[in-house]
């Protein structure tokens, strides 16, 4: 590929992900009130996604040897922990992955 090919697809994906960002604010504006159905994602999906992250990040966990699961497990726990705590999903998982990192790079 060529530099002239790489900066028009990083504009269009821009473009687009402009749009899709500024999408919903055009339709749902002040003026209408926004459908059950969404506010029911609103509220339910937050949950689904973190049970699928936390699915997503214990699936492939091996219980050969301790420093397999337990930086993973250690990790999860201080992300349950500052979740109740701090009621705060974004510093819950901020803290949980450094609490990996450092658990996998330095300790175990």
């Amino acid at each position: 590929m060529n530099e002239s090919h790489t900066w028009h697809v990083v504009t269009i994906i821009s473009l687009v992900t402009v749009l899709l960002r500024f999408l919903p604010f055009a339709i749902f504006n002040g003026k209408r009130k926004t459908p059950q159905i969404i506010e029911k994602f609103g509220k339910v999906l937050p949950y689904a996604i973190m049970g699928m992250l936390v699915v997503y990040c214990l699936k492939d966990l091996n219980f050969a040897s301790v420093s397999n699961y337990l930086p993973a497990l250690i990790s999860s726990f201080v992300v349950g922990i500052l979740y109740v705590w701090k009621r705060n999903t974004l510093i819950s998982i901020i803290c949980g992955t450094i609490c990996y990192m450092i658990l996998v790079q330095i300790i175990f």
